[in-house]
């Protein structure tokens, strides 16, 4: 279901608000992060990444803050609710544990009416290929977040990190058959 990017930078602003009150670290992520880095807006959710260990304080403070959390079948996120929009809260991305090195390659960053840390441009490609499967193969979205993105992004490292998927593999060929990428080693 489409949200407007309204909705979206509303719920946005009071999660990173509320979890801004505390001494969570967190970092925004997905289509938000694309949004903040210049790429297209999201119509989807906000995905903010955050340690394993943080979790549960970080759902305290959200229910504090005045948000609605529910538990998610899947063991990699929980999820947060302003009004209708959903939050997730990812701490294992792609079966990447969110870390402390993650978090500080954020960067602080405006989005929308806030300011909050914003993963880098290259962890982003990495959790964006990562999603690359059988059943998730639509390259059109991505290709364009590529193009937008691509000085803020090391390829050589997205390409070390992604080495494992052949979708990934495949990702890559097809931004050097277009120019998008420079030469990235292999």
């Amino acid at each position: 279901m489409a949200t407007s990017l309204d909705k979206l930078l509303h719920a946005l602003t009071r999660a990173v608000n509320t979890l801004a009150q505390t001494d969570i670290r967190f970092a925004v992520a997905g289509g938000c992060a694309v949004y903040a880095r210049g790429g297209p807006a999201s119509e989807h959710d906000v995905d903010l990444l955050i340690k394993a260990a943080d979790v549960s304080r970080a759902r305290s403070a959200l229910v504090a803050g005045g948000l609605r959390v529910a538990d998610a079948p899947e063991d990699w996120l929980t999820k947060a609710y302003d009004r209708d929009v959903l939050i997730d809260l990812i701490y294992r991305p792609n079966d990447r544990e969110v870390t402390d090195e993650m978090l500080d390659r954020a960067e602080v960053m405006r989005v929308g009416s806030t300011v909050a840390p914003v993963i880098s441009g290259t962890d982003l490609m990495i959790d964006k290929m990562l999603v690359f499967d059988a059943h998730r193969l639509d390259l059109a979205p991505l290709l364009r977040i590529a193009r937008d993105l691509r000085e803020q992004v090391d390829w050589t490292e997205v390409r070390v990190q992604t080495r494992h998927s052949p979708y990934a593999r495949a990702f890559f060929g097809l931004l050097a058959d277009l120019d998008v990428i420079g030469a990235v080693p292999s």
